[in-house]
């Protein structure tokens, strides 16, 4: 390997390092840079200058890694936004179908029961915010700016929904325990699980991008 696709390449693995987001996105969007640092490269050495000197050049233009990455990474936390908002919006099925289950799976104990059906309630409203979110991240997005706390009301409501379903679990496996029509709220409580499960790990990510310093503006 020359010097110049040394360099090239170790930019675009402290870039990867540097972001977070869905693999597919933050892989793609690396890949778009390193083409793009390699191709200016090859510019400056067509010009005249030495590869090595060329590829410093590119990265010159480029900005460094600490400078390019926050740009970069609005990109991806607004990817990581509309991938946990789809997570959410995919479970609402399971999320109906706990809150059905719950409902008319007999009458007690009556107190984990209505629980259950509140928290699947909770979950249920921050699935239509997600499908809101898709909408104003997608098509809108090309006529109206994505607002810049989106990501984290996102994360957040995804965090709600995830919390809820935990919390569900928990109540309708007690439920089952107690009531004569375990079975329906046993499948229930694993609608839940499933629901909890999918969430999870995407809102945390999600908050973890939201976070991150924001490109400097003006």
């Amino acid at each position: 390997m020359s010097p110049a696709d040394r360099l090239v390449q170790e930019y675009a693995a402290d870039l990867t390092a540097a972001l977070h987001g869905p693999a597919k996105a933050k892989s793609r969007l690396v890949e778009e840079v390193r083409d793009g640092l390699a191709d200016t490269a090859a510019a400056y050495a067509d010009a005249g200058l030495s590869e090595e000197e060329a590829a410093h050049r590119a990265v010159r233009e480029f900005g460094t890694v600490g400078e390019l990455a926050p740009s970069c990474q609005r990109e991806l936390t607004v990817a990581q936004a509309r991938h946990t908002a789809r997570a959410v919006t995919l479970t609402a099925p399971f999320l109906l179908g706990c809150w059905h289950l719950a409902r008319t799976a007999g009458h007690d104990p009556a107190v984990a029961r209505l629980l259950a059906v509140h928290l699947a309630f909770v979950a249920t409203v921050a699935a239509l915010l997600a499908a809101a979110t898709l909408a104003a991240t997608g098509s809108l997005a090309r006529r109206l700016p994505t607002p810049e706390r989106l990501p984290l009301v996102v994360a957040w409501a995804g965090t709600t929904a995830s919390g809820a379903m935990a919390a569900a679990t928990l109540a309708l496996a007690a439920a089952a325990a107690l009531a004569t029509d375990w079975a329906l709220l046993a499948f229930a409580g694993a609608l839940a699980a499933a629901a909890h499960a999918a969430i999870a790990p995407s809102a945390r990510t999600c908050r973890r991008c939201a976070r991150l310093p924001k490109p400097a503006t003006g």
